[in-house]
C-alpha cells in the first residue's frame, strides 16, 4: 500500500479548494498522468524538474514519476473524538494515513464565514489537537491498563513501555501534541507511539496556511502568530492561496498557466509545494 498524506482542517479553511487543485492534473508543472483512486483519493504526481530536463534530453517513450497519495479527510467539529458529527469517521481516517496536512485559515474575507465567527489560526489547529489528544490518551490509558499488568511481573520490556506511556500520557494532559516528544525518546519508545499504536498526535505534518493573494510571500499577523504557535514542533508551514491554486487549475494549458503565474509573480503554483514537502513528510526519496 502507498503511503498517504491526509488533508484536515476545520470548515471553510480551504481544505477541499487546496484537495481539489492537488487532484487536478493541470495545476502540475508538467503534463504527467493523473488518476482517482476513490472519490476522496488522490494519486498525485511529484513535480521534479531533473525528471523534466532527462526527458527532454532522453526523449523515453514513456515518462514514470514518483507520486503520492493525498486522502481528503472528512471536516471535524468539536466534539469529534466523543464521535459527533463525522468525529469518528474523521479519526480513524486520520490513524490510516502516515501524515498530515493541516490547513488553517489565515485570511480574512466577510463573504465566507468562519465557524466559530473569527480568524484565528492558532485557536482553529487547537481544536484539532485537542480532539486528536482525547483520542490519543483514550489509546494510551488503555494501553498502560495493560502494559502495568505485565510490569507487574517483573518484564523489563513491559516496566520499559510503560514508562514511555506514562510520559506520553503526562505531556497530552498538558495539552501538547506528542510530536514534540519523539525526538527525546529511543526507537523502542518511537514505534511504540508511532507504530505499534499509531498515535494521531505522533504523525507527521506539514502545515498550510491560507492566505490572502497579497500575503503569499510574507505572510500576515495571522501567519505570525501561527508560526510562535507550533515553534515546538519543528514542523514546515507552508503559506498558498488556495483561491489562486483554484484558478490555476482550471487554466487549460502550460503557457496560459505560466502566464497568471508571471502576472501573479509566483514562480510556480503552490500546490506544487504542498506535493514536495508531502513527499518529503513521508521521509520518500527519488
Amino acid at each position: 500500500m502507498a503511503l498517504q498524506c491526509g488533508i484536515v482542517g476545520l470548515p471553510n479553511v480551504g481544505k477541499s479548494t487546496l484537495f481539489n487543485a492537488l487532484t487536478n492534473g493541470k495545476a502540475l508543472a508538467a503534463n504527467y498522468p493523473f488518476a482517482t483512486k476513490d472519490p476522496n483519493v488522490g494519486i498525485i504526481t511529484v513535480p521534479d524538474e531533473r525528471l523534466d530536463k532527462l526527458s527532454e534530453i532522453v526523449q523515453p517513450q514513456r515518462v514514470q514519476p514518483t507520486t503520492v497519495e493525498i486522502v481528503d479527510i472528512a471536516g471535524l467539529i468539536k466534539g469529534a473524538s466523543k464521535g459527533e458529527g463525522l468525529g469518528n469517521q474523521f479519526l480513524a481516517n486520520i490513524r490510516e494515513v502516515d501524515a498530515i496536512i493541516h490547513v488553517v485559515r489565515c485570511f480574512d474575507d466577510d463573504n465566507v464565514v468562519h465557524v466559530d465567527g473569527s480568524v484565528n489560526p492558532v485557536r482553529d489547529k487547537e481544536i484539532i489537537d485537542l480532539e486528536l489528544s482525547f483520542k490519543d490518551l483514550d489509546t494510551i490509558e488503555k494501553r498502560i491498563d495493560k502494559t502495568a499488568r505485565a510490569a507487574k511481573a517483573g518484564n523489563k520490556e513491559e516496566l520499559k513501555a510503560l514508562e514511555t506511556l506514562n510520559r506520553a500520557k503526562a505531556h497530552l494532559e498538558t495539552g501538547r501534541v506528542l510530536r514534540e516528544i519523539l525526538a527525546d525518546l529511543d526507537d523502542d519508545g518511537r514505534n511504540l507511539l508511532v507504530r505499534d499504536l499509531a498515535l494521531l498526535t505522533s504523525k507527521p505534518v506539514l502545515y498550510a496556511c491560507n492566505v490572502g493573494e497579497g500575503d503569499i510571500e510574507k505572510g500576515n499577523a495571522h501567519t505570525e502568530a501561527f508560526k510562535k504557535a507550533v515553534a515546538a514542533e519543528n514542523a514546515e508551514i507552508i503559506m498558498i492561496c488556495a483561491g489562486i491554486e483554484a484558478q490555476i487549475a482550471e487554466l487549460d494549458t502550460k503557457e496560459e498557466r505560466n502566464e497568471f503565474l508571471d502576472m501573479m509573480g509566483l514562480s510556480e503554483p503552490g500546490v506544487n509545494r504542498v506535493i514536495r514537502s508531502s513527499y518529503k513528510l513521508l521521509n520518500l526519496i527519488t
